[in-house]
């Protein structure tokens, strides 16, 4: 997704490339790649954009005011400050307000829509036979550069379980604390009603592995039912050698810190909370932060998916599986609600850039 921060989501979540939720951790303040923009883009009008007229133009642009000032595109600027010194607009007003201002540009090709969410699992702080599974901080041995990666090879998460690296932070259910790692960031709860925040702090540089098509190949789940919550309840439901068998395909391994919660939404890679169903992570090696897009998801792959996601969101994120132009992970919000819908989100994606008008 949740950059470190940002509680963050899918590379696909747990696929390799088939289904479910992206690898997050994004760092805090990833470095962000000046690309070269076509020379000659393909307009089209807004009419165009399926879905468009059935949009809810306000809430658009509620949140594209309140996440403008991430664009670095002093054309893209100049409309953030317009937006932002106009008094809440009507549904008419708001739509007339993206069509006076922006031109959508098509993004040659097809490609992938999936989700993220920011998790809120049970905690402990001593384990017991239910919340067997330690929540690390970064050990003092992985020298890391500012994103967290490490400056040099690290080992895989089979080791790193067996051997113990990093302090115990706080105790989780095993299957969770997989969910977490992918999510790269999440709220902890304790029984007395305690709010912690479990924040990205590193990685152990492996690459993200998903774990949803091995399952589909071994017989363990059926094809359309690779979502996050069937393999999450796989993994409970098996809880123990059969379960750490699977979550050690993925090599990867995420360690956290711990701050109090603020009860505000995670940050994404723009240093802006996001608001839920109007941000997306992106390839920032092909896209920029602060970037406006019309999202066209449609033909879900997964069973009780939405039929479509149409909307305009912002690019305010970006994760370690979410490679490619026409690519984007949509978040969702917080807790149990948006995790399952994040989990169902595998669709065929349409990406439309809005370009300042002259």
């Amino acid at each position: 997704m949740l950059r470190p921060g940002v509680f963050l989501a899918i590379a696909l979540i747990l696929t390799g490339c088939a289904t479910g939720v992206p690898m997050r951790p994004r760092p805090s303040a990833p470095a962000q790649i000046d690309h070269p923009k076509p020379t000659k883009l393909h307009f089209e009008s807004f009419s165009a954009l399926p879905g468009w007229t059935d949009e809810d133009h306000v809430s658009a642009f509620n949140a594209y005011r309140a996440t403008c000032s991430a664009a670095r595109d002093p054309a893209t600027a100049a409309i953030c400050r317009r937006a932002q010194s106009q008094d809440l607009p009507d549904s008419e007003q708001a739509r007339h307000f993206f069509e006076d201002n922006f031109r959508p540009v098509n993004v040659s090709g097809q490609g992938i829509l999936t989700a993220y969410f920011a998790p809120e699992y049970q905690a402990r702080a001593k384990p017991d036979s239910v919340f067997s599974a330690p929540l690390r901080s970064r050990p003092n041995d992985l020298r890391t550069d500012v994103r967290g990666a490490p400056l040099s090879p690290y080992p895989d998460r089979a080791w790193i379980e067996t051997h113990g690296a990093g302090e115990p932070l706080a105790w989780l259910r095993p299957e969770e604390l997989f969910f977490l790692q992918v999510q790269g960031s999440g709220v902890l709860i304790y029984p007395d009603g305690r709010r912690v925040k479990a924040l990205y702090a590193a990685t152990n540089g492996r690459p993200f592995s998903g774990i949803a098509n091995a399952m589909r190949d071994r017989g363990l789940l059926a094809a359309g039912n690779t979502s996050g919550d069937a393999i999450r309840t796989w993994l409970a439901t098996h809880r123990g050698p059969a379960a750490e068998e699977i979550m050690r395909l993925n090599p990867r391994y995420v360690f956290f810190r711990l701050t109090p919660d603020d009860g505000l939404p995670p940050v994404g890679a723009a240093g802006i909370p996001l608001p839920a169903g109007r941000a997306i992570a992106v390839d920032l090696s092909r896209h920029t932060l602060g970037e406006l897009y019309w999202i066209d998801g449609v033909a879900p792959i997964l069973n009780g998916a939405f039929p479509t996601y149409r909307r305009l969101v912002t690019a305010l994120d970006t994760g370690g599986a979410i490679k490619g132009e026409v690519r984007a992970d949509l978040y969702l919000g917080q807790g149990q609600e948006a995790g399952a819908e994040a989990g169902r989100v595998r669709h065929t994606l349409q990406l439309h850039r809005l370009v300042p008008r002259p």
